[in-house]
């Protein structure tokens, strides 16, 4: 895989052909509506397509229902149990550094804003954990499973931001590249996977480097169902590390859209933790996992709680010792840490189940300014950007 300026720039021409040219003649044909009534009854993969289905949509979800043939599973199981042995961790990574560093993209964060609104943000976070969750349940690509439907609507629903955006002149390709290209679709695939893993790193989380890999390695499939080039994936870590610091180098920076995500998302916590003691910790945790200059840049408040949070991997280590030491330990964590990610993700979704539809219009109040945001470019003060995100 080479990673080079003139390559991520040609990253940034690209979509996704198959998804777009399926959302465009939906939207041609007048047929979103119709298209997102009958998938709501579409939820399990193998499932019967129903009558009255757009024949090109029919199309599109034969083409896509079934995971790429390279797919290793072995590998993936692996990596089913490592999310059983780290749910809780990787949850909170994925609240506390991997959506952040999507806000501290600007052009990213505008891209959120026009896909949930800045109004909604539980929606984005309950389809983000639903969608993961779906992903390490055992038999996640057999029939009766969610993860495939889900991911076929998602490729579709990034379709159709990049459908509106462009129809409605909303998006300066010419500066910014195509919306949701495949550079920022390579980009989340390393916020989701290898920033994940930074994070338990910094949590004080012992990982073997097989289970590392193999959540990597999930995360690649996962890609390559949502219409991600698989030519110019990184195969592994120490390529993912190469693309990610180019990747953040090129785009990093403040604006207010992500201040606005990043505030909304420690609000949205804040409302989930009980009480209110315990409020200032969302902030510190996001602080600590994010790094000072990018919390800076999100407005991330400091608190009292910024020194208290770099305690936590030393509790984390004695919660590991237990269940190093004792098998009935280890389970009880496990099923704790199976009941944390369970209890966030209803307090999220408010008991719903998240169906990932095909916007029929953007709305003005999704906070999306015409104005073209300056493209910044940061020099990093150390040779790994990502060592300090």
């Amino acid at each position: 895989m080479n990673c080079t300026e003139a390559s991520m720039d040609a990253l940034r021409r690209r979509g996704d052909e198959l998804a777009d040219a399926t959302v465009a003649t939906l939207f041609e044909r007048g047929e979103v509506g119709k298209f997102n009534t009958l998938m709501r009854y579409v939820s399990t993969a193998g499932a019967p397509l129903p009558d009255g289905l757009p024949e090109v949509a029919r199309e599109y979800l034969e083409a896509t229902s079934v995971p790429p043939a390279w797919v290793d599973w072995g590998e993936m199981e692996k990596a089913r149990l490592f999310f059983i042995d780290n749910n809780v961790h990787i949850s909170t990574a994925l609240s506390f550094a991997s959506m952040p560093a999507c806000y501290v993209v600007p052009h990213v964060a505008r891209l959120l804003s026009a896909t949930h609104g800045l109004k909604y943000p539980s929606k984005r976070m309950a389809e983000t954990g639903q969608f993961t969750v779906y992903l390490m349940q055992p038999g996640a690509f057999e029939a009766g499973s969610r993860f495939i439907p889900a991911a076929q609507k998602v490729r579709l629903l990034h379709a159709s931001i990049r459908h509106h955006l462009k129809r409605e002149n909303r998006w300066d390709t010419e500066a910014l590249g195509v919306p949701i290209c495949q550079e920022d679709m390579i980009g989340g695939q390393m916020f989701f996977s290898l920033l994940v893993l930074d994070s338990l790193h910094r949590l004080g989380i012992h990982m073997s480097t097989e289970g590392a890999e193999a959540y990597f390695y999930a995360w690649r499939v996962v890609g390559a169902m949502l219409g991600v080039d698989q030519d110019a994936v990184p195969q592994d870590l120490d390529q993912a590390r190469r693309f990610l610091d180019l990747y953040m180098i090129r785009h990093m920076g403040p604006s207010e859209e992500g201040a606005h995500l990043t505030r909304q998302l420690i609000d949205l916590y804040e409302e989930i933790v009980p009480g209110t003691f315990f409020d200032p910790i969302v902030s510190a945790l996001v602080r600590h996992l994010v790094g000072d200059t990018c919390a800076d840049w999100l407005e991330v408040p400091r608190t009292p709680w910024d020194t208290v949070v770099k305690a936590v991997p030393h509790l984390l280590g004695a919660l590991e010792t237990i269940e190093d030491r004792s098998p009935l330990g280890a389970w009880a964590l496990d099923r704790l840490g199976h009941l944390t990610t369970v209890l966030e993700l209803s307090s999220l979704t408010r008991g719903r189940v998240m169906h990932y539809a095909i916007p029929e219009q953007l709305k003005r109040d999704y906070g999306i300014s015409r104005a073209v945001p300056q493209k910044r470019r940061w020099t990093p003060p150390a040779p790994s950007v990502t060592g300090q995100l």
